[in-house]
């Protein structure tokens, strides 16, 4: 019996379509729980978003929380194979603070996670399945996959000065490429120009991979980030469709979660990014895992303008 498409709303038709595409790429389904034991949250807070998260008492006695964050369950309850692949997609809702009306918010994700021997193929593969994603939930308007890679932004940061209260303001004026705001605080901290213009040029580079991967051979040169080129290199170079995808170094992300490649997607017409991942190698290890992990959500709600 085949069912009328017509009766489901263009949210139930974009989550069909991203489950379509995962599943056929071999990633399978994964369900879990509305809430965990709030310790989860509490022991790695400083992952989340915002460390306020809606906690009830269970009939047992023990502290329980909304989930405010999906990989971290996952990465909890899944068993670590660091020589095998576990590919997994989800759909689930998640409950945060909202930034424009600091109330609780509910909020419907649709993503995936690449865990255990995820090497740079596998990196290729969930950037791939990214551009796909948004290419089945941009309703025909241009769309555009940002992509950085933090360790080669980490590294440049951590050469430049050994305080964690500089290093942490430079990783925020350099995601909202602060050029001047840069240069500033490296005045403040007697940082001398050549340790800090190859940040301050890497911020410079904007575009297509063809075009920006020669400048950042010349960028880093006898830089510490230098021999990370050839592996963002690697990673890109089967990449499927590279059209709707840029360079853009300002990506900086929470390098307490992330490290390596992270991106970013975005619609026309959408005022903020619809889709964010990385790789999070530093959470598996924080959480006593030897898998590496890479996947991305996509944040349904924000698609609402797109219409329902």
């Amino acid at each position: 019996m085949q069912y009328d498409q017509s009766v489901l709303t263009r949210t139930e038709r974009r989550i069909f379509a991203l489950r379509t595409l995962y599943s056929r790429a071999g990633y399978r389904s994964y369900r879990m729980r509305k809430f965990e034991d709030y310790d989860l949250y509490s022991r790695y807070k400083d992952y989340l978003l915002s460390d306020r998260v809606i906690t009830f008492t269970d009939t047992n006695g023990r502290l329980k929380a909304l989930k405010p964050d999906v990989t971290l369950s996952i990465v909890r309850n899944i068993k670590d194979k660091p020589d095998e692949l576990q590919r997994l997609y989800y759909d689930e809702n998640v409950y945060r603070v909202s930034g424009s009306t600091n109330t609780f918010k509910e909020i419907m994700q649709m993503g995936l996670e690449c865990i255990g021997n995820a090497n740079n193929p596998s990196v290729t593969e969930v950037l791939d399945l990214a551009e796909k994603s948004l290419a089945l939930v941009c309703d025909g308007r241009d769309y555009i996959l940002k992509v950085s890679d933090l360790d080669i932004t980490i590294p440049l940061v951590e050469a430049m000065t050994d305080s964690k209260t500089a290093r942490a303001e430079l990783f925020r004026l350099a995601g909202e490429k602060n050029v001047h705001g840069i240069i500033s605080l490296c005045k403040d901290y007697e940082i001398e120009e050549q340790a800090y213009m190859p940040l301050v040029r890497l911020l410079g580079l904007y575009g297509e991979p063809e075009d920006v991967l020669p400048q950042l051979d010349e960028i880093l040169k006898g830089t510490p980030a230098e021999a990370e080129v050839e592996e963002l290199r690697d990673v890109l170079r089967d990449f499927d469709d590279d059209r709707h995808l840029v360079l853009d170094f300002s990506i900086t992300g929470d390098t307490n979660y992330y490290n390596g490649i992270a991106f970013e997607g975005y619609i026309e017409g959408l005022p903020e990014c619809v889709l964010v991942g990385g790789r999070y190698d530093r959470l598996m290890q924080r959480m006593k895992k030897k898998s590496r992990a890479i996947g991305f959500a996509v944040y349904m709600d924000s698609l609402a303008m797109l219409g329902r």
